[in-house]
């Protein structure tokens, strides 16, 4: 069962990402801001800060591709941002003390990367339909305050899943 826990969860986050998109759309409460759930995400950074590197990248390729699919016209662009983001935390979470609230921060700030470079990718092959500075307003802090109560909230049951794991019996 410690096999399946990782992959499971994963799947599960993928589709809880969802869900709540659908259930907390913006619309439904008279507003324009985007607020862009990231759980899948913050779950593959948790892998690479408290399990393996390996694995943190392993499951941004396959899961960011199969975020590409189901969710946007643009194949493999979450694919590969999602992995190298993954790389760049693991060499990051090298020069600073691997701890839960270093881990929430660092998400955080993997997220806004995340996102920004999503919008200049799709800036570049099509119109994204806000300048930055919109971008900046709408979609992006308030997404960056969803994920990070999302990473306050998901944190320790996320850290506690991962070891339940064991990477380093593998």
């Amino acid at each position: 069962m410690s096999r399946l826990i990782i992959p499971l969860s994963a799947f599960f986050f993928f589709l809880a990402e969802s869900t709540f998109a659908d259930l907390f759309a913006g619309e439904h409460f008279h507003s324009s801001r985007i607020f862009v759930p990231h759980f899948l995400f913050i779950f593959i950074l948790f892998i690479t800060i408290f399990g393996s590197t390996k694995y943190g990248i392993i499951y941004g390729l396959i899961f960011g591709f199969l975020f590409d699919v189901v969710y946007t016209e643009i194949l493999g662009v979450y694919a590969f941002l999602f992995a190298f983001l993954a790389l760049v935390v693991s060499k990051l979470m090298k020069l600073v003390h691997s701890n839960v609230f270093v881990a929430a921060l660092l998400s955080t700030v993997a997220i806004a990367l995340l996102e920004i470079l999503v919008y200049e990718a799709n800036g570049l092959i099509r119109d994204t339909g806000m300048n930055f500075t919109q971008f900046a307003a709408i979609r992006l802090l308030p997404t960056l305050i969803l994920n990070f109560a999302a990473v306050i909230i998901l944190a320790f049951p996320m850290k506690r899943i991962i070891e339940k794991a064991n990477f380093d019996a593998e």
